[in-house]
């Protein structure tokens, strides 16, 4: 039997415990800087699954590993999720981990724990044809990607020197491959007024009406920003406006707005702040925000709120690889497309330059929304899609 065809069979024998997996991770609520206990379950399951290392690091980040290869392939799933917002838009408990009907049920099925089910499949599969190629396989599951995005990996390659030659993001993509996505980044503008009393409003300076020109020309330039043939067009929209005055009869005399800007291809912080300075009101001050909660082992690990715009070429042997596997497996040609949302890959390739495709269980339509749900059938072909790579890598992509 081909080294395909047992990937596909062990694939399809592990499909319920890959499910059930998910289930139990679906069950233990993971926000972001709180995912301790999800962690400890998946840590529990890569060990059941008889994989060679499982560790955690200094952030929270749990780290497996299969095989001893001198290159290194790294597999990520982020495993905090979003609450659930208004319970009563769900058909069914967010928490639950129903299966039912050929889907796994529950808040963070598709973003992303699903990825993750299936990655610890696939180092089951892995182990159980005793893989000893040329790759180290660590498979990631990091932490706070929710709350900012990139910075889990950003540590992981900083701190913990862990630098893989090839990455995967199990983030949901129906099952295509993906292989880049906009960068994003968050502005805060504060603007300063002079308060007096609102009987005579002449007399003070009101910052609202500051910030208020200033977000017309927000929604300006939003029509006239780049476009990328791939990525498509750069965006930006005002998200948040809090203000402050002495009292409900006084002119304001202090704005604050929250704009995010997501970036196309060649886009950058520089550029993206220059187009914002070209019609800042004179006293008023732009600045990104930096990350600094500290995850739940108590680690401060600070990160300026940029997010670097990435992809790779279709050529590239890394896509290949993904595109041999995707043949040589289901027998079809893949789709090969790009995220609409953010991703680890902002950091692992949009900073650091490291090769990444996207592959994942879910619609990504679902992330973030009500009644979230993941095929079985999805989880199966993950699956055996992680297990396959680290051999097509080797055989070129072919």
């Amino acid at each position: 039997m081909s080294k395909i065809a047992e990937i596909l069979e062990k694939a399809e024998i592990y499909r319920d415990k890959t499910a059930r997996n998910l289930s139990e991770m679906v069950k233990i609520p993971s926000l972001s800087c709180g995912e301790e206990l999800v962690i400890q379950e998946i840590a529990r399951q890569c060990r059941e699954a008889g994989f060679d290392e499982v560790r955690v690091d200094g952030l929270g980040n749990l780290i497996g590993r299969v095989g001893y290869g001198p290159r290194v392939l790294a597999i990520d799933a982020h495993i905090d999720t979003v609450d659930v917002g208004e319970r009563s838009l769900w058909d069914f408990d967010p928490f639950s981990g129903e299966i039912r009907d050929g889907f796994v049920l529950g808040r963070g099925t598709a973003d992303q724990e699903g990825g993750a089910a299936a990655m610890i499949t696939a180092g089951r599969i892995l182990k159980e044809l005793d893989y000893d190629g040329e790759y180290s396989v660590y498979f990631t599951f990091t932490v706070m990607e929710e709350d900012c995005d990139g910075m889990c990996w950003n540590y992981l390659i900083e701190k913990e020197k862990l630098v893989p030659d090839f990455a995967v993001s199990t983030e949901p993509t129906n099952l295509n491959i993906y292989r880049g996505h906009r960068g994003r980044m968050e502005f805060e503008i504060q603007f300063h007024g002079v308060s007096c009393h609102g009987s005579e409003p002449e007399r003070g300076d009101n910052a609202i009406y500051k910030a208020s020109r200033f977000a017309l020309e927000v929604e300006n330039l939003h029509k006239r920003l780049k476009s990328d043939d791939f990525l498509g067009k750069g965006s930006i929209t005002a998200s948040l406006c809090e203000s402050s005055s002495p009292s409900l009869c006084s002119v304001s005399d202090y704005c604050r707005l929250y704009l995010d800007r997501r970036l196309t291809w060649g886009e950058t912080k520089e550029t993206a702040t220059a187009e914002l300075a070209e019609f800042l009101p004179e006293g008023a001050k732009i600045t990104i925000p930096v990350y600094d909660c500290p995850s739940y082992k108590g680690t401060v690990f600070t990160q300026e709120k940029y997010f670097p715009t990435w992809k790779i070429p279709e050529d590239h042997p890394l896509v290949q690889a993904g595109v041999a596997g995707y043949r040589n497996l289901f027998g079809a040609e893949p789709k090969i497309d790009k995220w609409t949302f953010s991703t680890n890959g902002v950091a692992i390739c949009g900073k650091h330059g490291i090769p990444v495709i996207g592959f994942g269980p879910g619609n990504e339509v679902l992330a973030h929304a009500p009644n979230e749900k993941t095929p079985v059938v999805h989880l199966e072909k993950a699956s055996a899609f992680y297990a396959a790579l680290p051999y097509m890598l080797e055989k070129g992509g072919k």
